[in-house]
């Protein structure tokens, strides 16, 4: 084998494992998002600064939540709250988001949601800013939740997108599924089994 030939193929091994090593750099590198449907900010309930969701729950199993403060359904605070304290430690959060779309059961401000939440019900998993989840001016989040689940959007409050350990939602459940629901839970347990990677779409029904 003559020098240049040995030399060239030395040089070009070298360039292969030095990709190599940058793409898995690049697929563990937890600043880098995986999952564009979470790569959003919004601002923790009645606090100034926004957070990622990407950077923050990006791997995790999440199940977004269209909130209410005076709504019949309000009482799956506490199911969510206990889902959300079952199964945290195993890479799953509820994330909750108050809307005022529905007969304006939202009414109330950051500080006196936040307040309601957790006097009431013990509120500990991670809610967000008040938004808008349906009509004209719905969240470009919530507008990408659909878009991913045949275009459905919530139809009352306490409708459950569940979002896998890729960002990509595997579930939409409607208001009456209550967060015990054998179907949620079997979904749910589904996506935590799942590697990143895998989908395992379900229907939610409603």
């Amino acid at each position: 084998m003559s020098f240049l030939r040995s030399t060239f193929l030395v040089f070009f091994a070298a360039g292969a494992i030095g990709l190599a090593a940058l793409a898995l750099a690049d697929d563990s590198d937890p600043s880098i998002c995986q999952a564009p449907l979470l790569d959003v900010e919004f601002r923790p309930l009645a606090e100034p600064e926004p957070v990622n969701l990407c950077q923050r729950f990006q791997g995790q199993v999440l199940l977004v939540v269209n909130t209410a403060s005076k709504c019949g359904f309000t009482p799956q605070y506490e199911g969510l709250e206990a889902l959300h304290a079952r199964l945290n430690e195993r890479g799953f959060s509820v994330l909750g988001f108050p809307a005022n779309d529905f007969l304006g059961q939202e009414p109330g401000t950051e500080e006196e949601i936040r307040e309601f939440c957790i006097n009431t019900f013990g509120v500990q998993f991670p809610m967000f800013e008040k938004i808008v989840v349906t009509g004209d001016e719905v969240t470009p989040f919530y507008q990408a939740l659909a878009a991913q689940s045949d275009g459905e959007l919530p139809g009352w409050n306490f409708h459950k997108y569940l979002v896998d350990r890729s960002g990509e939602v595997v579930g939409s459940f409607g208001s009456r599924v209550t967060p015990d629901d054998p179907r949620l839970l079997a979904a749910i347990e589904q996506a935590l089994a799942a590697p990143a990677g895998v989908d395992g779409a379900v229907d939610g029904g409603g």
